[in-house]
Order: C-alpha cells, then sequence, then structure tokens
C-alpha cells in the first residue's frame, strides 16, 4: 500500500480523500492556490503545498512538481479539475508515480465523449444519436439529428458546456456559449450536437475494475433532480425501476467497463425514457460526487478500494459485493440563491451547523470563505434509512434544523423536493425542479413563523445593546421609567420592512410585530445567542446570531435572516431604467453588443461568469447602448454598473 499520496484537489473532496487515508495510516499532501491558504482541508492535511501565485489546479506541472518535492507514491485526482485529464494522468506515472484512477488511455478515450459513444456503439451498448461539428453547417447537423438538440461539451462534465435548444433560431448561440463554458471549465471548448431525450431519467451505474478485463458493478444511482444539468439529489437504490430494466442496465454499465480494459472507479451514465428504454450517455473516468449513497447502502470504502486496485490487489468478484442494505439519499447544498436563477452566492460562512445525525462531507467550517472562484458546492448531506421515506424525512428534517449563516444556499429548496409528494412517490424526472419552481422556492417561512422569529430577533438585539451599555446594564431589556413608552426594532426582512415594538406593562412585556400583538405567555432567557419564551402556549428555543447589521435566528420553524434598519431613515434607490448592475462577482466572458448599437428587451448585452456558470445579462428595456462599464477578460464585483441602455424615456 502506498506510504503517501498527494490530493490534487481542494475542499470537500480532498477532506473526504484525507479521512480513509488517515484510517489506512496513509500519509497525505495536498495543492493550495492563493484563495485556499486557509481552508481547513490544507490544515487537515499533513503537508502543503502552494501552488505558484496566478496558477490554478488545473496546471499539470506545478501539480506534479509538488507531488515529486514532497516524495508521494501515488497521486488521488479526486473529482474535477484534472481528474479526467490524460494528460495530467501521464504525467503522474512518467514521474514514476502511480496515478490512482483509469490509465491515461482510457481517459483520453473516454474523455471525448464521441469517442466515448463509437466504442459503446461497437461493443453494443446503446446510444443517441449525435454530430460532431467541426467543417459542417450546424443547422444542418441538426435538422439531421431533429430538434430538441442539445449542445454538449465534449471534455469534462458536472453540467458545465451543456445547453438545450429547441428551434433553430437559439442554435448558434447556445454553441458559442456551450463552447466558453466548456473552455473555462475544462480547457477545451469542444462541443457536439446529440438528440435530446425529453422529460428522461438520468440513471448511472458504479462501476470497479482492475485494468486486465474484470470489471464488476456495485449498482445503480438516481441522479434525475438536476438544475442547469447538474446533479442536486441522488439516491439508491433507484425508484420505480423494475428488476429486468435494473439488471440491463448494470449488464451495459459492466459491458462498457470491459470495452475499455477500465481500472478503478468509474460511473457509467445512461438517459432512461418513458417507455423503460435506455441509452449511454458518458462515462465519469474518476470518482463521483455522490459516491457516498452507494457506500453506505453497500458497507464499502470506495475510496479505499481505489488505492487497493491502484496498488494491484485482487478485484472482488461480482459475488462478493454486498447486496445493498437499506436506502441512502444525498443531496448537494450549494450556495446559490435558487429564486433568483439559482446566482450564485458567496460571502463568509458565520456559522456552519448541521447534524451528525446523518453524514456530512464538506470542506466548511466557521469561517470558511465561499468566493466565485469555484463550484457552489458546500456540502454533501446524506441520509441512511431501511426505507426511502425514512432516508427523506430524516433527511429533510435535518436540513431543516441546520445552522447556516453568512451566504444564501438552497437548503430550503432541497427540503422542499424531498418533502414533495411526487419526489416521494419516484416520479421524477431531469425536469422535476423546472415543473415544480414555483413551489419549491416560495417562502419557508410562514407568516406567524417570521413574527416569531422577528420578536426573538428584537429580544437579542436589546439584550446585545443592554449587555454594552456603559450603565445599568443588568436593569431588564426595555425598562423605562414611563411604562407606556414602547422601544421599537425596525428589521428588513426579504425586502420588506417590519416593525417589532414591545414593552413593559405591569411587570409583563408587551409586544407587537407590525401593530399585531404577539401571544407572548413567558420569558425563559433573552440573551444576544438564546431566546427561549412562549407563545401563544408553545415554548421554544430561538438560537440567534447577530453578525453586523444581520440578525440570524434558527429554530424549529426554520432559519430566518433578518437586517436591522436604522430608525427615521428611508431608503431610497436610484437605478436608471435602463441600467445593468452585477449581483454577484465574476469575469466579463464575452459582450456581444456594441457601443451605440439597437438593442431589444431581453437582448443579451454582456455574460459574466461566476463560479465557472455563465450569467447572460439581458437588457431590461429596447434602446440604444450608451455605455459599456466591462470588456472581456475585466474582474466585475457584485453592485458595479456594467451596461447602460440609452431607452426612448430616458431621451424625454
Amino acid at each position: 500500500m502506498f506510504a503517501k499520496i498527494l490530493i490534487a484537489n481542494r475542499s470537500e473532496i480532498a477532506c473526504r480523500v484525507i479521512r480513509t487515508c488517515d484510517e489506512m495510516g496513509v500519509a497525505t499532501v495536498v495543492v493550495f492556490t492563493e484563495h485556499d491558504v486557509g481552508a481547513p482541508f490544507v490544515r487537515r492535511a499533513g503537508e502543503s503545498v502552494a501552488l505558484p501565485p496566478g496558477s490554478s489546479y488545473l496546471d499539470i506541472d506545478a501539480v506534479v512538481e509538488a507531488a515529486t518535492r514532497t516524495g508521494v507514491s501515488a497521486v488521488h485526482p479526486g473529482y474535477g479539475f484534472l481528474a479526467e485529464n490524460a494528460a495530467f494522468a501521464a504525467a503522474v506515472e512518467e514521474a514514476g508515480m502511480t496515478f490512482i484512477g483509469p490509465t491515461p488511455e482510457t481517459i483520453r478515450a473516454m474523455g471525448s465523449k464521441l469517442e466515448a459513444r463509437s466504442l459503446m456503439e461497437l461493443a453494443g451498448v446503446p446510444v443517441l444519436a449525435v454530430a460532431e461539428l467541426g467543417g459542417i453547417d450546424a443547422r444542418v447537423a441538426a435538422e439531421a439529428i431533429g430538434y430538441p438538440v442539445l449542445v454538449k461539451a465534449s471534455f469534462g462534465g458536472g453540467g458545465k458546456g451543456m445547453r438545450i435548444v429547441t428551434a433553430p433560431e437559439g442554435l448558434l448561440d447556445a454553441i458559442a456559449s456551450a463552447s466558453r463554458e466548456a473552455a473555462s471549465a475544462f480547457s477545451d471548448g469542444t462541443v457536439y450536437l446529440e438528440h435530446y431525450v425529453s422529460n428522461p431519467r438520468h440513471i448511472e451505474v458504479q462501476i470497479f475494475g482492475d485494468g486486465r478485463g474484470d470489471v464488476v458493478h456495485l449498482y445503480e444511482r438516481e441522479c434525475s433532480i438536476q438544475r442547469r444539468f447538474q446533479k442536486v439529489i441522488e439516491e439508491t437504490p433507484s425508484p420505480g425501476l423494475d428488476p429486468t430494466l435494473r439488471e440491463r442496465l448494470w449488464e451495459a454499465a459492466v459491458t462498457a467497463g470491459r470495452a475499455v480494459s477500465y481500472r478503478g472507479a468509474g460511473t457509467v451514465e445512461f438517459i432512461v425514457d418513458a417507455d423503460g428504454g435506455f441509452a449511454f450517455l458518458e462515462m465519469n473516468t474518476r470518482l463521483q460526487v455522490e459516491h457516498p449513497v452507494t457506500e453506505l447502502t453497500t458497507g464499502i470504502d470506495l475510496v479505499r478500494m481505489q488505492f487497493e486496485v491502484a496498488a494491484g490487489a485482487t478485484l472482488p468478484t461480482q459475488d462478493e459485493i454486498p447486496a445493498q442494505v437499506g436506502h441512502a439519499i444525498e443531496v448537494r447544498l450549494n450556495a446559490e440563491t435558487p429564486v433568483d436563477d439559482y446566482l450564485p452566492s458567496t460571502g463568509v460562512i458565520h456559522r456552519f451547523v448541521i447534524s451528525d445525525s446523518v453524514r456530512v462531507d464538506t470542506g466548511i467550517e466557521d469561517g470558511s470563505v465561499v468566493t466565485h472562484h469555484y463550484d457552489p458546492l458546500i456540502a454533501k448531506v446524506i441520509a441512511h434509512a431501511p426505507t426511502r421515506e425514512e432516508a427523506a424525512a430524516r433527511l429533510a428534517r435535518v436540513l431543516h434544523l441546520s445552522q447556516i449563516h453568512g451566504v444564501d444556499t438552497n437548503r430550503d429548496l432541497l427540503v422542499r423536493v424531498l418533502d414533495d409528494d411526487d419526489f416521494l412517490a419516484g416520479t421524477i424526472d431531469t425536469h422535476f425542479l423546472e415543473r415544480k419552481h414555483e413551489s419549491v422556492t416560495a417562502p419557508s417561512l410562514s407568516e406567524d413563523a417570521v413574527r416569531a422569529s422577528a420578536t426573538a430577533a428584537a429580544f437579542a438585539l436589546q439584550a446585545r445593546n443592554r449587555h454594552h451599555a456603559p450603565a445599568l446594564a443588568s436593569i431588564p431589556s426595555g425598562w423605562r421609567n414611563v411604562p407606556f413608552q414602547p422601544q421599537t426594532v425596525l428589521l428588513e426582512y426579504r425586502g420588506d420592512h417590519i416593525v417589532v415594538s414591545y414593552r413593559m406593562g405591569r411587570g409583563a412585556l408587551k409586544i407587537d410585530v407590525d401593530g399585531r400583538p404577539v401571544p407572548l405567555d413567558a420569558v425563559y432567557t433573552l440573551s444576544p445567542e438564546v431566546v427561549d419564551v412562549s407563545i401563544d402556549g408553545v415554548r421554544r428555543r430561538f438560537d440567534v446570531n447577530i453578525v453586523g447589521d444581520a440578525v440570524y435566528v434558527d429554530s424549529s420553524l426554520g432559519s430566518a435572516r433578518f437586517v436591522v434598519t436604522p430608525r427615521f431613515t428611508t431608503r431610497s434607490v436610484v437605478s436608471a431604467a435602463g441600467a445593468m448592475i452585477a449581483r454577484t462577482p465574476g469575469v466579463v466572458v464575452a459582450v456581444p453588443v456594441a457601443l451605440g448599437e439597437m438593442v431589444r428587451a431581453g437582448d443579451t448585452v454582456m455574460i459574466v461568469e461566476a463560479m465557472k456558470m455563465e450569467q447572460a445579462i439581458a437588457a431590461p428595456a429596447a434602446g440604444r447602448v450608451a455605455a459599456l462599464h466591462f470588456g472581456v477578460g475585466d474582474q466585475v464585483d457584485a453592485g458595479d454598473l456594467l451596461v447602460e441602455i440609452e431607452t426612448e424615456d430616458d431621451d424625454g
């Protein structure tokens, strides 16, 4: 076995690999960029090497040099970045180290989705109709395949570099956009066209091979809950597959692995239509983000198995693979705002608390910084239970009670999906989130829950004020010589103002929220961190975290973030009708309009990339491009004025 390995990755997956290495007594080394200097994975590794300034995790020479300098015997690539880069695997092996993954030749063959498709077709695995774009008219190719078509990056994965096109008018723009995104994420902008199956399910099969022709499967995973082609919820076993189809998928995945003499952990992905037909999508030549659900239902540590296979151990036979026990569901907790088109969210994580009653794979802790440089995934939360219903309920409950402060997340969306009747019935496909968008992004707190949480926020703020008071800090919060004079706190919640007022009267606290009395029965604890009160006969504990003007309140009712608004002030926001503002930090990757050009409402005037995903900035109204404040390659910050359109109204 290996004495020391280098993990060529970051954050959650680096921490995950370190955990198995620690259990096996294997020393670890990681590399890090200037953005990850203080990250937990750097501290948890035995040794770490800073990549050159301005470099990235895609720098093959720098990563191999770090591995050589620290004397490791093997390199684990994780997933993403260089994990499916044949040149990297070859460089590692040429330097005399073991690459914990497939051979460079297999990665190269499967890395090109077009070449992979050809190999699978020869092996007898069902495939979809595709068209390469080199030297042919894309519009002719799309017509030959038949709309809708999927523009798809030839290299890479994770939903990047993919666009659905339903009509010829949007084809060329979709190709350009997908190619830019693929080039940014995978350093290769090659794209092709594939026939798009409407309302499919996305099923994948975990395989392991020994590199000499023996391949086994570790069952399938359901990955149909997606947004922008990126998986959000994964589970195993897949609900709703009949036994015959399930076994056909396993057999096809093993056939695919044998066709390329696969070595190590891999995943064969399939699209399944409503009639039970299926076709090969791609092979991921690495460990998958969702591997924990397989681990929990089989009892097999897949990272340990990767090490053993890479070290030359004998692959277990199919009969030796344990049968699955129970059901496991994983959710990807992302730093994003689902209600705002999944806009990435960046900032400092002030508090990160998730119950250890479920498995949590993360590289985040209190004080971690989420930047726009990397994927928005901040944690994977996984529940395992005897039944699917119990796993979903347990996971939903843990997420509901978690405390995540400082960035917006998709936590509430995940809870709503896990509680959804169609999800629980297994009635799912890859468009589930699109159909359910309104219901899964609706406000998570009821009006009464917001009122109770606002009450707790006001009490905590006043308790803090009394604690820091220069004099008489021990008197009750809200005490006044004139008992009828109320104390008032003005809060903002989801863009609306909330007025909380309270006073001491006849020895008891009286409180109103927006002029309506709150039925406060008893007060047990009032502190800046904890408010324990009884409202309308129900006692609840509210955990409060005050960070600057933000007040985070967590309870059994859910989570709320309030912003303290100064009294006697009014907010004035002046924004010209044709002004476009950056909503998140990022990099300008395209400016498809010119100064002075006439545009229509909805036309794309600038494209900004954040967290490896493109955001199209659309003209809010028809008019003339009056100002372009940034160009291709420029960094922008949230709030920056990007483009100005001179509308007819501007002319007066």
